[in-house]
């Protein structure tokens, strides 16, 4: 299946572009409840999903074409080692997650900002659910993991993962400079 490519913008429309042959075999719709997902949406200005969760799909960086507007991409993260979040400098809309380097091919992008998230498929897994008795677990947590691991490893191999708009495969840094987020202004982020 050759998939379809589907558009996506920031809350502004000034940072747009396309997700390139997306089938629900090259990607994976979840939904997140982790409180820094939330807290990256209110600390970029956002609004809280709760008590929903923060929709993504999760691909790899060679599907996402930046279109306009790419000198609004920037990049936070709340610690040295978390992910990065990517979002819109002119909106503060939170785009994209990625991990640290461009050797791990992942890219989750919030599907709210899809023009039409309907050939996504359904939610396959959602990730730090409230149990019962109050703490967090996964479910669908090992197809998750075996669908990016069938995602991850071709694109490796066949060197897919350099084609990224959010590294510099040369360097193997970030393609912007990543805003670390102090532990003081993480914490005063207000999540009820």
């Amino acid at each position: 299946m050759a998939g379809v490519d589907l558009p996506f913008a920031c809350t502004c429309n000034t940072l747009r572009g396309r997700l390139i042959g997306v089938s629900r075999s090259n990607g994976t719709r979840i939904e997140c409840f982790c409180t820094d997902c939330r807290a990256a949406e209110v600390y970029a200005g956002q609004p809280d999903p709760a008590p929903g969760a923060v929709q993504l799909y999760q691909t790899t960086p060679d599907k996402v074409r930046i279109d306009a507007g790419e000198d609004q991409l920037a990049v936070f993260s709340f610690s040295p080692k978390g992910l990065l979040r990517w979002q819109a400098k002119c909106c503060g809309a939170v785009l994209f997650n990625t991990v640290r380097t461009a050797k791990v091919p992942f890219a989750s992008l919030r599907t709210d900002h899809l023009e039409d998230d309907s050939a996504l498929g359904p939610v396959v897994a959602q990730a730090f659910v409230k149990k019962s008795d109050g703490k967090q677990g996964h479910k669908g947590g090992g197809k998750l993991l075996m669908t990016m691991v069938t995602r991850v490893l071709p694109c490796l191999i066949s060197g897919r993962w350099k084609q990224t708009p959010f590294f510099d495969v040369e360097t193997g840094k970030p393609s912007r400079e990543v805003r670390l987020v102090s532990r003081e202004d993480r914490a005063a982020v207000p999540l009820p």
